[in-house]
Parts: C-alpha cells; structure tokens; sequence
C-alpha cells in the first residue's frame, strides 16, 4: 500500500475544471481548452506522498523547468503557453503555474543516463544491462557511462513504481517511428543539459522528461532538469565505488530510513510527519540547485 498520507483535496477555481492531482502537480483544464499547471510544496519518497510540504519547491521547480525550456528551444519545442495567473486563481499560485498546450502525450517515462546508478546500477549488477543493452564490465556505483544511453519506463499511477522497459517494448507500445523520436530527443537535450549543468559544477547522473504530440510534432511536456526528475550531483564530490551526495529530497530519504523516524518503509503504515530541520535542508538543497544551474539567487 502507498499513495497520498493525506490526499488534498482540489481547490475549485471559476472557470477552470480540475482534472487530476498528482504527487506534486495539480491539473486543470481553462475554457480555451488548454492545460493549467500548478506545481504544489508536496514531496514524495518511496511511493508515499508525504504529509509535510517543503515552502518554495513547487516555485523552484516551475521556475527552474522555465529557465530549461529557454536552454532547450532549439532542441525540442515545449508545451509553455503563459505563465499568467488564470483569472480568479489564488495569489499562491503565482510562480507555481504554467498555461499549456494540451498534447497527446505518450506513455512512456523517457529516461537519459549518463551514469550508474539507482535501478539501472540494481540491473547491472544482476545481468551486466541496463533495458536490455550491454554495458562494459567493471561499472560501479557512481561510474560515468560510455555514452548516454536511453532506458525508457511505463508510467504508473501514483503509489506504484515506474517499471523499465526495452527500447523494443516502446517501439510494440507505440511504434517504430514514435520510439525513434522519444530517443533521439531524449538524448540531445540530456546532452545539451549534461553540458550546461558540468559547466556550472554539476553532475547530471541522468533525468526523465514526458513527450506529448501536437498534430505531428513531439513536444516536450511536463517538468524538465529539475531536482524532482534528475540526479544532480556536486561535480567535486563525485566519487564513483559510493553513493553521491545529491540535489535532491535524500535528506527525506535518510530520516525516513533513519530509527529516529521509527517508520518501516516495508510496512503498511503511511510515513511520519517530517521534522523541521529536515524541511529546511531540503528547501536549501532545490534551492542551492537552482542558483548553482541558474546562475540567479532566489531571494
């Protein structure tokens, strides 16, 4: 069992419908039609969306992925209409929301690695393949790859896990032509985002993106580069043979684990509130990310 610790219920909002909530984004529809994307403080580790929020990442996270968008528009067109606050929206969504194309999106999870580690170092281990492709022997924790390599997943519903799939199993799911796109785009912008970010002293170990269609062209949707769907790594701590020091929620991975949460994570039981101090270093981590890649201060 996993989910929501205590699912939100959706703010209603004249002229917008709600359509979904997420783990940390919440979906409405305008009456153009187009898509509006709120990105909340919500935080999700093990398949539990926690009950604490941490202030300021759902604007990290949208301004981030705004910046990124801008890096990339060469590469790849992205689904950002506006940024404008919907008519009657709360001033809380300010810096939080996106107005967006509504796409036909693709089921798949379009994963990029450049280096080993989390379920792709679980399959290494076990068959010396990560999706079905060889890689060289001698790989450890941490270690950077050949070249990038495409590992893409299924999407799965919130409370269950991403599963990996081969390049093959796309290609049956939604077709030869398709397959080709999601990987030749999902490799030119991890590379043009691996580029960016080493220049400014971060490591990206990899990244997912989600891809829609609008009419015949492949749009990219969703988030982009941000610490919710990357392993960014502080380029002068890497260390492969270990576990990297990261920008992201481990801090909430470490306390959970930790005998002083006194949570089980094979358990039932939904996880614990999360202590102040952890809240805080993890805002500071989104946010040390943002300035390090952004070049901006957040304040």
């Amino acid at each position: 069992m996993s989910g929501f610790v205590d699912k939100p219920e959706p703010l209603q909002v004249p002229g917008l419908v709600h359509l979904h909530t997420g783990k940390v984004r919440d979906l409405y529809q305008n009456e153009a039609g187009d898509l509006v994307m709120v990105a909340s403080d919500r935080l999700s580790a093990y398949d539990w969306v926690l009950p604490t929020e941490i202030p300021d990442k759902g604007r990290v996270l949208t301004q981030l992925s705004l910046w990124w968008f801008d890096q990339l528009a060469d590469l790849v067109p992205n689904h950002v209409l506006s940024t404008d606050l919907p008519a009657g929206a709360p001033a809380d969504w300010a810096g939080r929301t996106l107005v967006c194309k509504s796409l036909r999106m693709v089921p798949v999870e379009c994963v990029a690695r450049g280096y080993l580690t989390g379920s792709g170092l679980l399959e290494y281990d076990d068959s010396r393949t990560v999706c079905g492709l060889a890689l060289p022997e001698g790989l450890v924790d941490g270690s950077e790859l050949p070249a990038p390599i495409f590992t893409p997943a299924t999407k799965a519903e919130v409370g269950e896990h991403d599963e990996n799939v081969s390049y093959e199993e796309v290609a049956r799911q939604v077709g030869a032509d398709t397959a080709a796109q999601l990987r030749q785009a999902t490799l030119a912008v991890y590379s043009r985002g691996r580029d960016i970010a080493r220049e400014r002293g971060i490591i990206l170990a990899d990244t997912k993106f989600e891809f829609g269609f609008e009419g015949e062209r492949l749009v990219l949707a969703d988030e982009v580069l941000t610490p919710d769907s990357s392993r960014f790594w502080p380029a002068e701590q890497w260390q492969p043979g270990r576990a990297q020091p990261s920008y992201d929620k481990q801090f909430v991975r470490d306390w959970l684990t930790s005998p002083e949460s006194g949570w089980d994570r094979r358990s039932e039981q939904p996880p614990p509130p999360l202590p102040q101090e952890v809240v805080d270093a993890t805002r500071a981590k989104y946010v040390e990310a943002y300035e390090r890649l952004t070049g901006t201060s957040w304040a």
